[in-house]
């Protein structure tokens, strides 16, 4: 989509490829499901699938049809279904198209066994609740669930969880003990670790690790710079400033007025808001890049603009290039910065991005 509107965002695909590729060092030893749900967490799916295509160990995402145009474009590695399947057409479509899928509860595993050919031959991926409580077979339903499918032999069994700290100061040593114990004497595949257990969390990574947000280039850590981490930026959000005013002080900025010079100032108005997908909670303050220059929001995002101070930056001008997030003409603002003056993460902003916003695919 092309638009006369000065804003747009431009995709990496050559980063994305880096960052996985860090994953998987990382995590040396094990394999890596390079996770492209929630359209490759807005960096468009097919982009991330060509850019891993030659690299990726194998693609994890939600939709089965996602699934199967996937391999009708002539994927041939593993394909994961993260939620697993959710109508008896779903079961045909993972046993003709050979794509593995989670299993998580009692009834999705009744769903399979009932519809899927006896000799059907399907990878099963069965999820245990460890702690997050929010898919997964507890303690008590694992059993039953393993010796179903230890009669369907051409159905091969990985064991998983998904940790709910791994970012945090608790970590996953509760929920790592609790697997290990529902696992019993279990000396089949394992994958256990999101992106943040990749890089915290080495114990964790055993038969294959599953990156996700930092493929993108965003940290999974609150406290943590995505750069610190050798990540590299994928996606740059940018616009230019269309307007230019000058307060005096005490003079009241957008809706609502919350914003009151103290000083004589020069504002940018950027043609950026949030029917574009920028975050409208983003308070006075939030990082934004001018012309090269670090400088911040003030007042409220609009719907299709927001406010920065251009007072220290003398050639700003109309027309001058805004850097909203990410490495881009303007200079380079974290997306994790802007996701934590917002009250967010990095996932969010990535995901939030409006399809009136344009999208330019770098090269390289």
């Amino acid at each position: 989509m092309k638009t006369s509107r000065p804003i747009q965002v431009r995709i990496r695909p050559a980063a994305i490829r880096e960052n996985y590729l860090l994953a998987r060092r990382t995590a040396a030893g094990s394999r890596a499901w390079a996770v492209i749900k929630a359209n490759a967490y807005g960096h468009g799916q097919w982009r991330a699938v060509e850019a891993l295509r030659e690299v990726a160990d194998g693609f994890a995402l939600l939709e089965c049809e996602n699934a199967v145009a996937l391999r009708e474009a002539g994927i041939c590695q593993p394909i994961l279904l993260l939620e697993g399947i959710f109508s008896s057409r779903d079961v045909r479509a993972v046993v003709e198209h050979d794509i593995s899928t989670v299993i998580h509860c009692p009834e999705q595993l009744e769903l399979l066994l009932k519809t899927a050919p006896a000799d059907a031959a399907l990878s099963v991926f069965l999820k245990l609740n460890t702690g997050m409580n929010r898919l997964g077979f507890t303690a008590a339903d694992l059993p039953a669930a393993l010796a179903r499918l230890r009669k369907r032999p051409h159905m091969p069994v990985t064991l998983m969880t998904h940790f709910a700290e791994a970012d945090g100061a608790r970590g996953v040593t509760e929920q790592l003990q609790r697997f290990d114990t529902m696992c019993g004497n279990w000396s089949g595949p394992v994958t256990l670790a999101n992106s943040a257990a990749i890089l915290r969390h080495p114990q964790t990574h055993r038969d294959w690790v599953r990156p996700g947000i930092m493929m993108y280039g965003a940290s999974p850590f609150a406290d943590v710079s995505a750069e610190s981490l050798g990540l590299k930026p994928t996606m740059s959000f940018e616009s230019r400033l269309i307007g230019i005013q000058t307060l005096a002080a005490g003079d009241r900025v957008g809706y609502g007025g919350t914003f009151v010079a103290e000083r004589p100032m020069r504002i940018g108005i950027v043609a950026c808001g949030y029917a574009d997908g920028y975050p409208r909670h983003a308070p006075t303050g939030t990082p934004i890049a001018v012309s090269g220059r670090l400088t911040r929001t003030i007042g409220r995002v609009s719907m299709d603009m927001l406010t920065c101070d251009i007072t220290d930056i003398p050639d700003a001008s109309i027309d001058a290039p805004v850097t909203l997030w990410g490495q881009g003409t303007a200079g380079t603002v974290a997306a994790d910065d802007v996701a934590t003056a917002a009250g967010t993460i990095a996932y969010e902003l990535f995901c939030a991005l409006a399809p009136r916003v344009p999208v330019t695919v770098e090269a390289k």
